[in-house]
């Protein structure tokens, strides 16, 4: 048996999802009565899946794999090959280990506290009152911080042209054409620096702080215990500077909510920080990041009436997942009371904007602790910067991927005197 198809674009959906963007997925599913459907994408036969349970599946190692699941304009901006999302198994245990020791409590509240240094160095650097877009304010702080946080020295690094082009992997994953084959050019860039900064590691000219991302993937072995070729050690040193950076889009709807939602910015600057957090994990399910997320099959098997081929390729939906209203009441309200008493581990398939699962067991993403901290420690610095919010366009288009609000959400912020 086979789940219904997408009879708005009986051919091909590729064009119907770049026109209607985050919400294509969900509106079929709605229309259907179905967590599953099939169509084509980029004139491949796709499955696509929506909803908590379909998550569940999505997240099971052992139905699905990512290896050579993402069209390559994808993954060669945001992974790259022999990354750990393109492996399974495990060899995918082993190398997710190392992401997970980066994660630590001490390691967040240093992630947290060098943030808080970089925030307040930046806007003690600016003396006269100044027009801010808070997305590029954003991205300056979060790339000196994933550096200094990675064990990178500054010194050594060109920030601005890393800024652009850690930006430029995450800015053009969804575009097709000229703009992302610029991005994949400046991401072999990258790269050579990463590499660069591996080998000086391994031949003692630099010497990072033992626990630190660039420490750990220049001296991590394989799981056949020998140490990664250098191009893949500064792969995975990218996936752990680039989705740091990346949280500026994060940075970006929180200031969008704290404007719509002024009661909440009222609390955070009265010192009220009891929801802080539930309000941080409202802005992840609430506002759009990354659309949807694809997989292959790894073996035959059926679910809700659907036949899964080996090598099918299954694309889930996780804006919808995260706006499905049998898992979340008024979904469409920005209600961060919802996330009061919220735990992560009894409600793994919910929470989904930057995957489902478990941490230790799949490919949730680990940088989730990471988003969590810097978002905390962003909203607490928005609520209580002395920014003024002009006119401007604030909406957010849901056929961007990703998206923000068009105006990038501009500021005018007056310095305090002396």
């Amino acid at each position: 048996m086979r789940a219904p198809l997408d009879s708005t674009a009986p051919f091909d959906s590729t064009l119907p999802f770049l026109r209607e963007g985050y919400s294509f997925v969900s509106a079929r599913c709605d229309a259907m009565g179905t967590d599953v459907f099939t169509s084509r994408m980029l004139l491949r036969p796709v499955t696509f899946l929506r909803g908590e349970e379909a998550a569940g599946l999505f997240y099971d190692d052992g139905l699905f794999t990512r290896e050579a699941a993402m069209p390559p304009s994808v993954q060669l901006l945001l992974q790259d090959k022999g990354s750990v999302q393109a492996l399974d198994g495990s060899a995918h245990r082993h190398r997710k280990h190392a992401f997970l020791s980066l994660m630590g409590d001490g390691a967040m509240r240093r992630l947290g506290e060098i943030f808080d240094e970089e925030w307040a160095a930046m806007l003690e650097a600016i003396t006269e009152p100044s027009r801010i877009v808070v997305h590029g304010l954003a991205r300056e702080i979060l790339t000196r911080t994933a550096c200094r946080w990675a064990g990178i020295p500054l010194g050594r690094t060109d920030l601005p042209r890393l800024r652009d082009e850690l930006g430029e992997m995450v800015d053009q994953a969804g575009r097709f054409g000229v703009r992302n084959w610029y991005a994949q050019r400046r991401r072999h860039s990258t790269e050579k620096w990463a590499r660069g900064l591996i080998e000086e590691v391994r031949n003692g000219t630099v010497d990072p702080p033992e626990g630190t991302a660039l420490s750990v993937f220049a001296r991590l072995p394989d799981v056949d215990g020998h140490l990664l070729p250098p191009k893949i050690a500064a792969v995975e040193l990218i996936n752990i500077l680039r989705p740091t950076v990346a949280v500026d889009r994060f940075i970006v709807f929180a200031a969008h909510a704290l404007h719509q939602y002024p009661l909440w910015r009222t609390a955070f600057a009265g010192g009220d920080e009891s929801d802080l957090e539930p309000f941080v994990q409202e802005v992840r399910r609430f506002y759009p990041y990354f659309p949807v997320v694809p997989a292959r099959a790894r073996k035959a098997f059926e679910w809700r009436g659907h036949h899964f081929d080996v090598g099918d390729w299954v694309v889930l939906d996780l804006y919808g997942t995260c706006h499905d209203p049998r898992i979340w009441q008024d979904p469409d309200s920005f209600r961060p009371e919802r996330f009061r008493g919220f735990r992560w581990e009894e409600h793994p398939n919910t929470l989904i904007a930057q995957g489902a699962g478990r941490h230790a067991d799949n490919h949730r993403c680990p940088g989730e602790w990471s988003t969590v901290e810097l978002l905390r420690r962003a909203t607490w610095e928005l609520a209580h910067a002395d920014f003024e919010v002009p006119a401007q366009d604030l909406s957010i288009p849901l056929n961007e991927f990703p998206t923000l609000p068009r105006s990038g959400f501009v500021v005018h912020y007056r310095p305090s005197p002396g």
